[in-house]
């Protein structure tokens, strides 16, 4: 996760903006920010992301990034 914070604003918004790039990203991240504090939540937002389905978190990601800077209930 904080590999990813680290990064401008411009590199994080471009990052979830490329597809398949999106997917890999969330995946990296939501499963770090998991590893390193855990909960049930965030467990089921690293499997729900996981499947290929997973994308649409990508999206939601990327708009709640540009309003907020931080990924959707991280």
């Amino acid at each position: 996760m904080t590999w990813f914070n680290k990064q401008s604003r411009l590199v994080q918004l471009i990052l979830l903006l490329i597809p398949g790039v999106n997917w890999v990203v969330e995946i990296l991240v939501r499963w770090s920010t998991w590893l390193k504090k855990g909960g049930l939540l965030r467990l089921i937002i690293c499997i729900l992301v996981t499947i290929p389905s997973g994308v649409v978190f990508g999206w939601i990601d990327f708009v709640w990034v540009l309003l907020f800077k931080k990924f959707f209930l991280q």
